[in-house]
């Protein structure tokens, strides 16, 4: 047995990490700054519709209304949606959804100015929700065309940030806009729809008009399957349903600024934007933290902790512990989120990922506004602290019930240990024809 001479040669540089690699493209550049400025106008509309249905009607049940309003376009037209992204020409139907948003903004600002129906104002919100969701898959689906894939990870980490800071601008903004004119803060939105319109029609897009492959209701059947028999995927999104579902305090924060912490517009504007702010600076901190290791453990102490934060918030009278609370919904929000999609992600098998996420979208993606609902009609029967104590309290029950149930959840480890499951007999299939599979 002859032993070979170790060589002492020097390791292979590593590439060098540039922040920056998709700021450093034109085209990027372009989008993300018209996608920017419509996130904003949305969000400051956002501001407006609660403020304003809360004064006018006085009531908490019209919060709510808000929520599900908004909530059933988007579980009705998510899977139709991706299945127009793949069949058309995605810059145009991103346009014509704007465009269309830009009318519905506009419609919104006369009905304020001129005191005008409510029932027409829920019905543009239906409408606005609606024509959002149409052009949400094909606008996610441009990015890879605009973005090379050495710098596409760049690229979506900055959106992650600048969808943070927009919830944090937009609101805060919106505060300021609502207390000089409520009509305003609807033009505002219409004229960011508009801008990214501007930006958009500056791209040539190639798109390929031959159908490929069938958006077909199989495949979503077997994304159904898969997640059934994968009950650690089964108890994340459970998890995320339900307790987002209970704590939708953030409809109710035109109650609590108005009549239990007396901050009017302004103070209303800063703390709907506080969940907004422990977001970012917790998205900026997970950056610079080693990877965890007790990813299973972590989310369910961060989604308790989401639930513990909720109750002092509704307890709280004073202005800055609420926003204090707030900020925690958001920091302890943003952990569980990068722990569920980095989860969801890895364990997927690749020819599964789209219908997997296809069933996320559709039984999560409109959590946050069916909560809202739920939380407005509890208020409106037993107050808003009720409300917001009670689905902390219920968020807490969640987590323990999931705890218990799912052993695989609560003992999982790091998450780049993660790898895709593929003994599901139910669903190990066939890739999916569709590319959006």
């Amino acid at each position: 047995m002859s032993n070979s001479p170790q060589k002492n040669d020097p390791k292979p540089e590593r590439p060098t990490h540039d922040p920056y690699a998709a700021f450093r493209i034109p085209a990027y550049r372009l989008y993300v700054v018209g996608w920017f400025i419509a996130m904003a106008g949305t969000r400051i509309q956002s501001v407006a519709i609660g403020w304003e249905m809360y004064q006018r009607t006085g009531e908490a049940l019209s919060l709510g209304l808000v929520g599900l309003a908004q909530a059933v376009p988007t579980m009705l037209l998510a899977l139709p949606a991706g299945y127009l992204a793949d069949r058309f020409d995605r810059s145009r139907l991103v346009m014509i959804s704007l465009g269309a948003m830009t009318l519905t903004s506009l419609a919104l600002a006369v009905l304020s100015y001129t005191e005008g129906s409510i029932s027409w104002m829920y019905f543009f919100l239906f409408l606005d929700a609606a024509v959002v969701m149409i052009g949400r898959p094909a606008r996610v689906a441009l990015l890879p065309q605009i973005v090379p894939a050495h710098a596409f990870p760049n690229a979506v980490a900055w959106n992650t940030s600048l969808m943070q800071i927009s919830g944090v601008a937009g609101p805060a903004l919106g505060g300021l806009v609502i207390v000089f004119s409520v009509p305003l803060a609807y033009v505002v939105a219409a004229t960011s729809s508009l801008v990214f319109i501007v930006a958009l029609s500056r791209f040539k897009f190639d798109f390929d008009t031959k159908p490929t492959g069938n958006a077909s209701f199989k495949n979503l059947v077997a994304g159904i399957h898969f997640v059934w028999n994968t009950r650690i995927i089964l108890a994340m999104i459970s998890l995320d349903l339900f307790a987002v579902l209970l704590g939708g305090a953030v409809y109710l924060l035109p109650i609590y600024a108005e009549e239990i912490l007396n901050v009017g517009a302004t103070g209303f504007g800063w703390l709907r934007a506080a969940p907004a702010i422990g977001a970012f600076f917790m998205a900026v901190t997970m950056i610079y933290l080693p990877p965890m290791q007790k990813a299973g453990r972590n989310l369910l102490i961060t989604v308790a902790g989401f639930g513990v934060a909720t109750i002092i918030f509704g307890l709280s009278t004073n202005f800055w512990l609420s926003f204090a609370m707030l900020f925690l919904t958001g920091a302890f929000d943003n952990v569980s989120m990068i722990i569920r999609q980095t989860l969801q992600q890895l364990l997927t098998p690749d020819h599964m990922r789209g219908r997997v996420s296809a069933v996320s979208s559709v039984f999560v993606g409109a959590s946050n506004e069916l909560g809202g609902f739920e939380s407005g009609a509890v208020a409106q029967l037993f107050g808003p602290v009720f409300s917001v104590v009670s689905g902390g309290v219920g968020t807490l029950i969640v987590v323990g019930v999931t705890a218990w149930i799912s052993p695989t959840l609560r003992s999982f480890g790091a998450l780049n240990d993660a790898k895709p499951i593929e003994d599901v007999k139910e669903v190990k299939a066939k890739p999916a024809e569709s590319p959006a599979d």
